[in-house]
């Protein structure tokens, strides 16, 4: 095993380390970014050497020899194997290739003030735990030269790009394989920031089909190209794999690019026309719209460490006489059928023998505990349900913390559309679910009501973050920051409403939201109204097609 394969994590090695980058992205990366005889070119990670090739074509193609070309890599055994290529494809600049750790190398380059026309490569991704001390502090006090603050969440990727795009000159061009998380991830929004106003023009290839085989990890290509020029725009490029990156001409998208927004907000909205970004825009600076975090807060639900001990149905709760220790606790999204969940509805849950039953120990002496409870307890030690990570760092093992009920319930992971269903029957939940607490005044039933609609359902596609299962993720955050057209003085029938969510007819609740709460409360127009529920269609497929 080598160091590389020694420091990454199966997510690093599916993107570096055991998944090597398709010639077709190293072809298409190179052949961009080397454009001008004489250039010099970096290759930062270079691992064994999968963009050895495509870069000396390239240089050939423009004429250049190969006295300004550097390859870094960590690990001297892949070292050796990228001067061997080198050798093999008739170039003798040993020199060229260094075993280094890429930060220290580029510390070293930005005090002797060496900077890049070209770099190209395909960074490593590794988690913060898992990246080495000494590397990390050395690419944290680079990032904070590049004025950006790094944290516990970071990834290795970002810390190579944002140093990469240090070392390029005025005019230089950069192509690089990134994880999509670039687009979404909160950890990322400085670095994004960073990245629209480092560069004039950006593009980003996206693919339908996954690049790496039997990887669910998204990636996209980066290509930037820095020219200090004062028009900044950015493009989104979708091709189905990397076969098809052939016949993309990048001239040709030009007219294509949109005026970027020099914010950290997510980049999912380039994958929209001029005109939806404009509609979006334009609500976010409606100050007559609410936003989510006005009317209410959203908190995770209880992580139980142990949902198979905790969890129970009504047949176990009462074969094992437990009922005076259950609290009534939803598991699972798809317990949740309509935007109320009533002590009827509940009922039929527990019926139905769902796990809809917490068991829910008071903290007092254990003695006084019943012996049904004891032995319930005793078993859940004999499965070793105590040494869970979170069980055995509580005091008592079988007591959770933060238990209580929300007013409501939020899909943290949402397939079709987001929605809160009101909690009418006291129940608490999982960590798989978001706890809703209105503020003081809010008219619980209208403001639910009012949440499915076209404009919030088409932000919740750029808020959220999505993954390879076609899966929309909100962290409590992004949940606070729907822009939400509720007023209590509208009557929306929630009956209505929820019966139709519960026949999966959301089309028919949107058209009758959307008349009543969109056009009627707030004035907008049926064009865009039209074009809410086409960006909101256009992303949820998208998203849900790389299932």
């Amino acid at each position: 095993m080598t160091k590389r394969d020694h420091l990454e994590t199966s997510a690093s090695k599916k993107l570096r380390g055991g998944y090597y980058t398709p010639a077709e992205i190293c072809d298409f990366l190179c052949h961009w970014a080397i454009q001008k005889p004489n250039a010099s070119v970096l290759e930062p990670s270079c691992g064994d050497g999968a963009f050895v090739h495509a870069i000396v074509d390239q240089l050939r193609q423009v004429g250049s020899d190969f006295e300004n070309v550097k390859f870094i890599e960590l690990d001297e055994g892949e070292a050796e194997k990228v001067r061997i290529k080198l050798h093999q494809l008739g170039v003798y600049h040993e020199e060229s290739v260094e075993a280094a750790d890429f930060f220290k190398s580029c510390k070293t380059f930005l005090s002797n003030k060496t900077l890049f026309d070209c770099i190209v490569g395909n960074p490593p991704f590794i988690r913060y735990q898992d990246f080495p001390d000494e590397q990390k502090d050395i690419a944290f006090s680079i990032m904070v030269r590049a004025g950006l603050k790094p944290s516990r969440l970071i990834n290795a990727w970002i810390p190579f790009l944002i140093a990469s795009t240090l070392l390029l000159k005025p005019g230089g061009r950069i192509g690089m394989v990134i994880p999509a998380e670039l687009f979404q991830v909160n950890y990322a929004a400085h670095a994004r920031l960073f990245l629209s106003e480092a560069f004039s023009k950006i593009f980003l290839i996206t693919f339908r089909k996954l690049v790496f085989e039997n990887v669910q990890q998204e990636v996209v290509l980066f290509l930037g190209e820095k020219n200090g020029s004062d028009s900044h725009g950015i493009t989104v490029i979708e091709t189905d794999d990397v076969s098809t990156l052939k016949a993309i001409s990048l001239d040709r998208h030009l007219p294509d690019i949109k005026r970027i927004n020099h914010s950290s907000d997510k980049w999912t909205q380039y994958f929209l026309s001029h005109k939806e970004i404009e509609v979006l825009r334009d609500v976010k600076k409606n100050l007559s719209i609410p936003i989510s975090g006005e009317c209410l807060e959203v908190d995770v639900g209880i992580v139980t460490g142990q949902n198979k001990f905790f969890l129970l149905n009504k047949t176990l709760v009462t074969t094992k006489n437990l009922e005076c220790y259950t609290q009534k606790i939803i598991g699972k999204s798809n317990q949740l059928k309509g935007i109320r969940l009533s002590e009827q509805h509940f009922e039929s849950l527990a019926e139905s023998d769902a796990n809809v039953f917490f068991l829910c120990v008071p903290n007092i002496p254990d003695d006084e505990l019943s012996d049904e409870l004891r032995a319930y307890l005793r078993y859940g030690e004999e499965q070793l349900f105590h040494r869970g990570y979170k069980c055995r760092n509580r005091k008592k093992w079988w007591i959770v913390p933060s238990l209580w009920t929300p007013d409501a319930f939020m899909l943290r992971q949402v397939h079709q559309y987001p929605k809160l269903v009101l909690n009418e029957c006291n129940a608490a939940n999982t960590d798989t679910l978001h706890r809703v607490k209105f503020k003081p005044g809010i008219d619980q039933k209208n403001f639910v009501a009012s949440f499915l609609n076209s404009m919030t359902f088409a932000f919740s596609e750029v808020i959220g973050r999505s993954y390879g299962g076609g899966v929309l993720t909100f962290e409590p955050s992004e949940a606070e920051s729907f822009p939400v057209p509720f007023a209590s003085e509208i009557a929306l029938d929630v009956d209505y409403i929820d019966n139709l969510v519960r026949k999966n007819n959301i089309l028919s609740v949107l058209e009758y939201t959307d008349n009543l709460v969109l056009k009627g409360k707030f004035g907008f127009s049926n064009g865009q109204i039209a074009t809410f529920r086409n960006i909101w269609l256009k992303l949820s497929e998208r998203r849900m097609s790389r299932k």
